[in-house]
């Protein structure tokens, strides 16, 4: 989340995009930057040198959950060059689910489980992707050597704590969440928050998951613990988010570890960076 790949002198046209009269919606926490063109159909990410191969990988995603059944963009343009490299994909319609009403995603609440599992049911034989413990530690190690950690990523309770003695509280329950990780495997989106998840404004349906750099297999806990920590700042009090909580794990079909939940909440801060 560092935007260290210099990407802003780069646009869609100067990759080698048409001009769809490019506007640019935001600088992203990955160091992109993405446009709309004019007609909204279509979005592109741009990157310098130095984030080509995550974009690369984000490609290699949208392309594989596309033909999965699981709505989401299409690859419709690839560019790169010395300069940076620009992924232009068809717009999901519909608005990201931290832009709706707490009543409207209440309402919007069982249809994103649905989805979920959905997505979670995808035959992990069929998924080239892996966004396991093992990486996820790896990057968590990588980014605590070098202090890059976001402090307001973490959870409030940690935010004062030193990152090389969260990263160590972790890795003493690596051993243990390996051998659940084994035996709980699901094709996971990597990001699983609310701005990722698309909604019909007019029906609260799922229109499709966004931004799917970090899909992959993994402990569904990897997903489930980000989603749950992170409606929560819609609830309008503890006993509302439990509530959800309990619904959300009754619609999925599952009963939550919060332990994992808690772990993998942990982790997932100390790998941005």
């Amino acid at each position: 989340m560092s935007g260290r790949c210099g990407v802003r002198a780069v646009s869609p046209v100067l990759l080698g995009v048409d001009d769809g009269g490019w506007l640019a919606v935001t600088a992203g926490e990955s160091g992109a930057v993405v446009f709309r063109s004019a007609d909204g159909t279509r979005y592109a990410k741009c990157v310098g040198a130095a984030g080509v191969a995550d974009l690369v990988a984000e490609r290699e995603r949208v392309g594989w959950l596309s033909g999965r059944g699981v709505p989401g963009p299409r690859v419709l343009d690839w560019q790169a060059g010395d300069g940076g490299a620009c992924l232009v994909t068809s717009a999901v319609c519909g608005v990201p689910a931290d832009q709706v009403s707490a009543a409207d995603l209440h309402v919007a609440w069982e249809r994103i489980a649905d989805a979920v599992r959905r997505l979670h049911e995808v035959p992990v034989s069929q998924c080239p992707f892996r966004r396991g413990l093992e990486a996820m530690v790896g990057v968590a190690r990588d980014v605590v050597s070098r202090d890059a950690v976001n402090r307001e990523f973490l959870p409030v309770d940690q935010q004062q704590t030193s990152t090389v003695e969260l990263l160590d509280r972790l890795a003493r329950q690596v051993p243990r969440r390996r051998e659940q990780e084994a035996a709980d495997t699901v094709v996971c989106h990597g990001d699983l928050c609310l701005p990722n998840i698309v909604l019909d404004p007019q029906t609260l349906d799922v229109s499709g998951f966004v931004d799917l750099g970090r899909l992959g297999l993994a402990d569904r806990h990897a997903d489930l613990a980000l989603l749950l920590a992170n409606v929560r700042e819609t609830w309008v009090d503890e006993g509302q988010a439990r509530a959800a909580d309990m619904a959300f794990a009754e619609r999925y079909g599952i009963a939550l570890d919060h332990d994992r939940l808690r772990f993998y909440l942990g982790l997932d801060p100390l790998t941005w960076g």
